[in-house]
């Protein structure tokens, strides 16, 4: 059973980096979003930046490394999972992994404009 699941709508920080560990692969995304919390005293509106890390294994994951680029907005949905260690020396390491269980592109980001704008000049 998966007692916690999270649903992030964000845009990626960087090109989804496929990692090959021994047999397992897998790929490391960053999405990053940005919320409104407030305004300044000169009334422009202040906003937080939120970054979260995900992993995404088998074929979720060679999606989003072969087709995603930086920028491009996802909508994840993710299981959240505990990675509580405990170092050589001692001290307790209290961690939450994402893991990626689904997931749709939302708004292409500006590096894939420059892609599909550079494969259009090829063709003239």
């Amino acid at each position: 059973m998966n007692s916690f699941k999270m649903i992030a709508v964000g845009n990626l920080a960087g090109n989804p980096e496929l990692i090959a560990n021994g047999e397992r692969v897998y790929t490391r995304l960053c999405l990053v979003g940005n919320d409104y919390y407030g305004r300044e005293e000169g009334g422009n509106a202040c906003e937080i930046v939120t970054s979260i890390w995900f992993t995404a294994f088998g074929v979720l994951g060679e999606a989003l490394a072969k087709n995603a680029l930086r920028g491009d907005q996802l909508f994840l949905e993710a299981r959240v999972q505990s990675n509580n260690r405990t170092d050589h020396e001692g001290p307790h390491h209290y961690d939450l992994d994402f893991v990626v269980t689904a997931f749709r592109f939302g708004a292409r980001g500006a590096a894939r404009h420059v892609v599909f704008d550079s494969r259009s000049e090829e063709k003239d």
